[in-house]
């Protein structure tokens, strides 16, 4: 399933750019690469219904995208890229982190008018992401536990109550939500960029025959990078 999400979206970003591509005019698509940090952490409710107590953590994210021209000033941009999120969290003497990474695909309206000597960037659109690996830390007292993500969208309650045996936890594979984004670009081609970013998707799986359970995780997050254009 991981292998054919990234072959998809691979397929996805390259079959668009080639559509444009064939059409022989050298303005209308350009590729770039881009790498940054991520300040990421998981919100919403825990089993009980409260509200989650976590804090940012720092990732990293890193790939290429396509700027296909629409019209002046304006310009579709799929990516591809490899990022990590996840939270941390101190209570008393106990300290909790969480990093999973994700392949990601987002699709992005960005506005490019002039400004100087280069263009200012204003883009917002959506994401869709694939969790390819994952693990949580808990320390305490000088003790530390260590699991490895196990992707699925569901889970009996055999599985959930064994997770500490199983040396596992359980997210679900798929992540999608909506990003906002605003940067700088050089005529040379190197940018800088701040991005915003809203998981819209719960990313813990259901516990089959736990009612009670009320949790409820998504992704929040911002990030900062420097790119080129070719």
């Amino acid at each position: 399933m991981k292998k054919q999400f990234i072959v998809l979206t691979t397929a996805l970003v390259l079959g668009i750019t080639a559509v444009y591509a064939q059409k022989g005019e050298d303005k209308l698509v350009s590729f770039g690469i881009r790498a940054g940090v991520n300040l990421q952490k998981i919100y919403g409710d825990d089993f009980m219904g409260n509200k989650l107590n976590n804090d940012f953590t720092t990732g990293f994210h890193a790939g290429i995208n396509a700027d296909l021209f629409i019209s002046e000033g304006f310009y579709l941009q799929p990516g591809l890229l490899y990022s990590t999120k996840g939270a941390e969290r101190k209570n008393n003497n106990i300290e909790y982190t969480e990093h999973i990474s994700y392949v990601e695909l987002p699709v992005n309206l960005v506005f490019k008018p002039e400004l100087g000597g280069g263009r200012l960037l204003l883009g917002a659109g959506p994401y869709a992401a694939y969790g390819i690996s994952g693990k949580n830390k808990t320390k305490a007292n000088g003790t530390a536990v260590e699991l490895d993500a196990k992707f699925k969208g569901k889970i009996s309650a055999a599985e959930y109550a064994t997770t500490l045996l199983n040396a596992a936890y359980y997210v679900k594979p798929f992540d999608f939500g909506g990003n906002i984004l605003v940067g700088y670009e050089l005529n040379s081609g190197f940018s800088l960029q701040l991005n915003g970013q809203l998981g819209l998707s719960q990313i813990n799986p259901e516990v089959d025959g736990v009612a009670a359970d009320k949790s409820k995780w998504k992704n929040i997050g911002f990030g900062a990078s420097l790119g080129y254009r070719f």
